[in-house]
């Protein structure tokens, strides 16, 4: 197998090498936060000193950035990282605004390399276990080049379209997450307000339609304010209902409830949780004082 470079090396990209090197793939990686990078040479995987080193080395890189930001600074902060993108093949498969996504693209490409676009839904053990939703932007040929190395990754991959119509629906299912753990912390916060026991609650939700996973998942944390250990930051989510208000908004769509999203994630950063579980909504919503 060719070597996979991958860049950015925090909760899902250090999760996706591990993944990767256990199904035989040798992989180089490179993070802005060396220490990150470095936890995982134990586990087999090269070091590259530079974005531009890494790119010399391999042929087809990762990228799992925070945003378009990181991802310019990394890619386009000098003239040899620009240079050395010719011939290589960027799977970007963070979550960026469409528009980003096309540009992106087309300066890589002016650069003489190629852009696909590939962001997944699921999180650390997924990435570990190689049981993503990975949604593909790309042409037809490039989807079938690389969905050998995807499959690593995915329980299910679907190319969506071109580049743009992943980013769409990487947005719109991130919408998703922050609408629905909003809604059930409000929910479970009267319930407790009123001093009603949770379970009969859960009962009734669980058996009606009105159920999602996600809050089984996340009624621990909420019932124990354990915001601990990540799986998504709540800093993450603020950005992607950030753009998706923006995108939203530029296609002539109400958007007054994602700005109440918006609203909801950033009181949860005043009050200092931005590095904990985007769980932590629910101290927004029901501080511990009432």
């Amino acid at each position: 197998m060719d070597t996979i470079g991958l860049i950015g090396t925090g909760l899902m990209g250090g999760a996706m090498t591990t993944r990767l090197l256990a199904q035989g793939f040798a992989v180089q990686v490179y993070n802005r936060s060396a220490e990150k990078a470095q936890a995982l040479q134990a586990e087999g995987a090269q070091v590259a000193a530079s974005p531009a080193a890494l790119l010399h080395n391999v042929r087809s890189i990762i990228l799992m950035l925070t945003d378009i930001k990181a991802i310019e600074a990394v890619l386009f902060s000098d003239e040899e990282t620009q240079a050395a993108l010719q011939g290589r093949t960027i799977i970007q498969m963070g979550t960026i605004a469409p528009a980003e996504s096309c540009t992106l693209a087309a300066k890589i490409q002016q650069a003489g390399g190629e852009y696909l676009e590939a962001p997944v839904l699921g999180s650390i053990a997924e990435s570990r276990n190689g049981t993503l939703i990975v949604m593909v932007g790309s042409t037809e040929a490039q989807f079938s080049q690389y969905t050998p190395l995807l499959q690593t990754l995915a329980a299910k991959l679907v190319r969506v379209g071109e580049v743009g119509a992943a980013a769409t629906q990487k947005l719109a299912l991130n919408h998703l997450i922050a609408g629905l753990t909003a809604t059930f912390s409000l929910s479970l916060a009267l319930i407790r307000q009123a001093q009603l026991p949770v379970e009969p609650f859960m009962e009734v939700v669980r058996d009606s339609a009105l159920y999602a996973p996600t809050f089984d998942k996340k009624l621990p944390r909420m019932l124990e304010r354990d915001f601990s250990q990540p799986n998504f930051p709540t800093q993450h989510l603020l950005k992607d209902v950030r753009l998706m208000e923006q995108v939203a908004k530029a296609a002539g769509l109400e958007t007054v409830g994602v700005h109440a999203l918006v609203e909801i994630v950033e009181k949860t950063l005043d009050q200092g949780l931005q590095d904990l579980d985007y769980s932590a909504l629910y101290n927004a919503i029901h501080p511990a004082s009432t």
